[in-house]
């Protein structure tokens, strides 16, 4: 939906979203294409969170979760707005593996999601989202045999289950085919966790600032439903564009074979079994044929 969030949202039926996911414009000064965000005193940003929030809560299912991204500057206004009219469940905070140098700070690489409900009564599939991570002491049982880890011949790993701290996640560039020119782009995995955690197969998913369409394309990927609302017409643009390459590209980068797999594990997850994959590389490196 091409439109100023306000508007759009009146024109939205009642209790018909299962699942919320918000990336705002975090309390910073920010361009994104033709529109900008100008910071706040952190009052103010926490007043204009409260005026949008308040109107979602009508289109949420009473089973509804909701997440709302955030960074340590406006993290606590969205903690002060949430628990106005959700139950906070949890405060998830991902690395975002690069980030700005400081000389006088430390770096910030972190950014926090907090995990939402609309009641007691949510749906949660913590089988759909665990990890794949290399063994670093692989421990065998008294008979010789893997405990609680496996050997697919390129390395031993174990699933998991996850944590609220994600260091698995990888912020899109210029060579991943995610990537688009939107400034503040959540990865395609990001989103992917909360989907396949917190929503079921045709579920409908909403995304109130929808930029280059992320929320959507990973919805379409994993067999959910969505609608998103943007202001700026050229993101809306590239969403819909995002939308049709996805129609014939389902796969989401770092999950495979059902789990989620660490960074730097591209290799190991091609065929699920990297050494097959790192063979058949060769292979084709010999044969001058283009991978």
């Amino acid at each position: 939906i091409h439109q100023d969030i306000f508007e759009a949202l009146e024109h939205l039926p009642d209790k018909f979203v299962d699942l919320v996911f918000v990336d705002p414009p975090y309390n910073l000064n920010k361009t994104f294409n033709l529109t900008s965000f100008k910071a706040m005193e952190s009052e103010k940003y926490e007043e204009w969170l409260d005026s949008w929030v308040q109107k979602i809560i009508r289109l949420l299912k009473p089973t509804a979760s909701v997440y709302i991204c955030g960074d340590w500057k406006s993290s606590g206004a969205i903690f002060n707005v949430a628990k106005k009219y959700f139950q906070i469940q949890n405060r998830i905070t991902f690395e975002r593996e690069k980030g700005r140098g400081a000389k006088s700070n430390w770096k910030n690489c972190s950014e926090d999601i907090w995990f939402c409900t609309l009641s007691d009564d949510y749906h949660f599939d913590v089988e759909a989202v665990k990890m794949k991570r290399k063994v670093i002491a692989p421990y065998k049982d008294e008979n010789g045999k893997p405990k609680d880890w496996e050997d697919n011949g390129d390395g031993k790993y174990r699933i998991t289950h996850p944590s609220n701290v994600w260091t698995d996640i990888t912020i899109p560039f210029w060579s991943m085919p995610e990537n688009t020119d939107h400034p503040t782009q959540k990865p395609e995995k990001l989103v992917a966790k909360i989907l396949l955690a917190s929503s079921k197969p045709n579920d409908v998913v909403f995304d109130p600032f929808l930029g280059s369409g992320t929320t959507s394309v990973v919805a379409q990927k994993l067999g959910r439903k969505y609608v998103g609302i943007d202001i700026d017409e050229l993101y809306c643009c590239l969403a819909e564009k995002r939308l049709e390459n996805a129609r014939q590209d389902k796969t989401v980068q770092g999950y495979s074979d059902g789990v989620f797999w660490e960074r730097n594990t591209l290799n190991e997850q091609t065929n699920g079994n990297g050494k097959k994959h790192k063979v058949e590389l060769a292979e084709n490196l010999f044969s001058n044929k283009l991978v």
